[in-house]
């Protein structure tokens, strides 16, 4: 689903503020995989997802996604096929619109739309999958969503980026600005939609025991390189305190983040 090959990524090309983001990077996800994201901050992963997203432009390299490359393509033909979920729980939805004008308008995005023959239809469909969040929102339907907490909001975003079903979903630090529970109410939610939807992930984490017990595959960055990739077993048996001593062995010196890391 996601084959990307020989990536780079470079900022302020031809500046004396230049600077490679991501160098010569090359990643092979298949369907229905979910990988985990971790690195030290600047390491490339947002980067990486934007790359994947049309966010920023490529210098060199392929990203073919669902047997295309869209290396050049821009970023609004690339939202019908990638989801996403950023961190900020304000930035996936609209929020002078209502609850349901935003799930209305995710509703016509994407290869597979969910519009029936009839707006009453549509509005059944969409309070439905509303009330799978388990918040009761399907009350709140033609509520703004500013008066939404961070958690509601969130959920509804992510809601918003998987019910259309998309070829990829990129999830970045996508629980990090909220609280504990609503955290683990919004990585509930994560999994079964990863799960029901078969979605193809990419979830960028700090939180390393997350990323160890999330996910099918776990990949780690450093300096705008692929330093890591564990799955099957690998994965399994790995631990946070062996993944500390690997960023500190990449680096070759103590890590100032271990605290965060362990956190």
């Amino acid at each position: 689903m996601i084959d990307i090959r020989g990536l780079t990524i470079i900022f302020n090309a031809g500046t004396s503020d230049e600077r490679s983001a991501i160098s010569n990077l090359s990643l092979s996800v298949p369907k229905g995989q979910w990988i985990s994201v971790i690195g030290s901050n600047g390491s490339g992963k947002t980067t990486l997802l934007n790359a994947i997203a049309g966010s920023v432009p490529v210098a060199s390299g392929t990203i073919t996604l669902d047997g295309r490359n869209r290396a050049g393509e821009p970023e609004f033909r690339r939202a019908r096929i990638v989801g996403r979920v950023r961190q900020d729980p304000t930035a996936g939805t609209a929020p002078d619109m209502t609850v349901m004008d935003n799930l209305a308008l995710a509703s016509r995005k994407g290869p597979r739309r969910l519009l029936p023959a009839k707006p009453a239809g549509l509005k059944r469909r969409l309070r439905d999958r509303l009330s799978e969040l388990g918040m009761g929102l399907e009350d709140r339907c033609e509520e703004n969503v500013a008066r939404l907490s961070g958690g509601q909001r969130q959920a509804l975003a992510l809601l918003m980026a998987a019910m259309t079903e998309p070829a990829v979903m990129l999830l970045d630090e996508h629980t990090a600005a909220l609280d504990p529970r609503n955290a683990d109410i919004v990585m509930d939610l994560t999994r079964r939609f990863v799960r029901e939807y078969g979605l193809t992930a990419l979830m960028v984490t700090h939180d390393m025991r997350r990323a160890l017990a999330d996910g099918d595959r776990l990949v780690m960055m450093h300096e705008g390189a692929i330093v890591a990739d564990l799955a099957g077993d690998d994965k399994k048996g790995a631990t946070v305190q062996r993944l500390v001593r690997l960023f500190r062995e990449v680096r070759g010196e103590e890590y100032a983040e271990d605290r965060d890391l362990l956190s």
